[in-house]
Parts: C-alpha cells; structure tokens; sequence
C-alpha cells in the first residue's frame, strides 16, 4: 500500500495518485478543504486563537462595524430600497454579520428592509452563526445560486483567498501546470507536460521565463452571479482578502496553528489558501468597480475617530489590545496593505464610501 506522509485523508489521496495519476492544486485543495470525512473545513471551527488562523472581524468589532455603514450608505445612496438581502459569503461564526448589524440599528428603515442571508456549507459553522446572531432571522443557503431577486448588498471576508485554484508556470518556452504526485511514496509536488492554455488574462501575455500565474476556476460564476445581480437589481459588494490587482506568482500557503506549514505535510489538517487576483474577479463581474488597501479604506471611512472613542472606556490591558488591533488592521505592515478591498456597484449608482 502506498504510504503518504501525515493523515488518514494523505493515504486518500495517496491511493488517488496511484489509481489515476497526478491531480492539479485545485483537486488537491479541494480535497483537503472539502472532503466530506476529512476535510479541514468540515472537521474542525478554524477561527481565532485556539484554531489556525484569525480574520479581521475576530480583531476587532470595528472592522464589521465599518464595513456595515459603508454597506447602510450604499443602500441609502440607491433610494433605500426594501425589502433587500444582506447576504456574507463565508461568514465565519457570524461575527462579521454580528458587528455588521449592530452598527446599523440607527440606520432608519435598514434592519426592516434587510433579509439576511448567509451562505454557508458547514452545519457546525451554521449552529454558531445562529447562535451568534440571535434574536434576528437569518437565512442559510449552500451556494450563491440561492440569492434571492432583489437588491443585493453582499460582504465577502477571506472567502476567495479559500477556493481551489490552479498554477502554472512558464518555462522560458512553453505552460506547465502544477500537480501533486507522489515521490518515494509522499505526496510531492511536480509539473505536467507543455500545455496549449485557454486563458486570455493579461497575467498570460508576454510571460518571462520562471512566471508563475494563478488562476481560480471556482471563482468566475460567483463572480458572475454578483455582477448579474447587482445589474440586474441594484446594491453593491465589497469583497476583503488579501492579494493585488493582478496574479502574483505563486501564492500558495498553508497555516496551522497560526504558523506557516508544508501545505503536503498534513492534509486536511491545515489552511490552504492562494492570494486573491482582484483584477479577474472585477473582470467577471463586469461590473463598474472600485479599489483600494484595506488600511486606506478603513482610514477612509473613518477608523481613526472610532478607535479614539472605544479607547476613552479603556485602560491597562484592555486598551493596550484595542490598540494593537487598530494598527493589525490599517498598519502597511500588517493587515492593512496586503489586504485589498474591491467594491462592485451598479451602473449609474455612486460607488460605496471608504475608495478615493
């Protein structure tokens, strides 16, 4: 029997390998994320200092509390429309959803015209969110295709970075592809054959030899799907990850237990995730857009002032933390430029605060 460095779902995939051949990233990753048995994100709640990695909402409330407003001024900006959906792509334990409401209970009419709707697989993910989220009424759906036909006003935080994406490489004359095989009976990674590409991004055209470009298949229709909503019957989106305008090389990473890891080592037991290509996704909305650092966006929509208020009912500890988190989220050498925030609107329509 082949033997596969790690875990029960390496001996998986392993045995895959040998039956089939070599699988691409995107197979890999969504083996690792989504196996129904062993899965990372179907065996375990990833999030905040006891899992392997902490998002923005876990920092600190003001990062949902500002998205939130920025959402309310959207929606006011557009004639307040009603009934509309509030809906969050991979929401986490609702956190996000939880500061996001909280911020706009002032907002007059916003909470009565809202349905929420979170779009979540996990059931474990979804007991939390209901949980969390309580008294207020929330819908779960699978998959984005389940967004109703009216208004759409959507939050996507590290939810891109996770889908299953393919690399390739340019060897000075011809495009391979990355895969994962096996070597001495462990997972390794290789590369295929020359292959005729079928994509047209820029990222393609004019390569030198050693470019590495990334691309998300998954990430096209639900893309899409945003863009044709928002077209078809107003609202916005803003879309949080970390990447840039344009795919960056290889980007592929593995965090377990807040640290780098062998993405091979222990599949199914950590992170894996790509930088998000923020250009290909405002392309496939096709959609106007506009974007930014999330450091100058929460500058923007007023971070600053909201911090020097929670810090005057703070001091020691508590207020040394709050500080920390400010800066986590808006310093250039933390969060605040590696994250980008790409904003898509209607035609027409003024585009959501917080972008030059």
């Amino acid at each position: 029997m082949t033997k596969a460095a790690g875990t029960e779902l390496g001996r998986i995939i392993a045995a895959r390998i040998t039956a089939t051949g070599p699988i691409t990233l995107a197979e890999f990753m969504a083996e690792c994320l989504l196996h129904p048995e062993h899965g990372y994100y179907t065996t375990r709640t990833p999030f905040g200092a006891a899992g392997d990695f902490t998002t923005a909402p876990e920092i600190s409330q003001m990062f949902g509390e500002l998205l939130g407003l920025c959402l309310a001024q959207s929606w006011l900006d557009q004639g307040a429309p009603a009934p509309f959906t509030l809906a969050e792509l991979g929401p986490g334990r609702g956190t996000l959803m939880a500061d996001v409401l909280r911020a706009t209970r002032s907002v007059p009419g916003f909470h009565a015209a809202a349905q929420v709707l979170l779009v979540e697989a996990s059931p474990a993910l979804r007991r939390d969110q209901l949980a969390r989220l309580a008294p207020h009424p929330i819908t779960h759906a699978g998959s984005i295709d389940s967004l109703p036909d009216q208004p759409l006003f959507l939050l996507a935080n590290e939810f891109f970075d996770a889908l299953p994406m393919r690399q390739f490489h340019f060897d000075g004359s011809h495009w391979r592809e990355r895969l994962v095989g096996l070597q001495d009976g462990q997972l390794a990674f290789g590369l295929s054959d020359p292959l005729t590409l079928p994509f047209t991004a820029p990222a393609f055209q004019t390569p030198p030899p050693g470019r590495v470009v990334e691309v998300c298949p998954a990430a096209q229709p639900i893309a899409q799907i945003i863009g044709q909503r928002l077209a078809a019957h107003g609202g916005a989106a803003l879309i949080v990850d970390y990447g840039g305008w344009r795919s960056a090389g290889d980007t592929f990473q593995a965090m377990r237990a807040h640290a780098f890891a062998d993405p091979l080592a222990t599949p199914g037991e950590a992170d894996l995730t790509a930088h998000v290509d923020f250009e290909a996704l405002a392309a496939q909305a096709r959609m106007p857009h506009v974007f930014a650092s999330q450091g100058e966006f929460l500058t923007r929509l007023g971070i600053e002032t909201r911090a020097a208020r929670l810090a005057q009912s703070l001091a020691g500890e508590a207020l040394q933390s709050h500080l920390a988190a400010h800066r986590r989220l808006t310093h250039p050498q933390e969060m605040g430029s590696v994250f980008k925030v790409l904003g898509l609107y209607p035609p027409g329509s003024p585009p959501p605060p917080g972008f030059a």
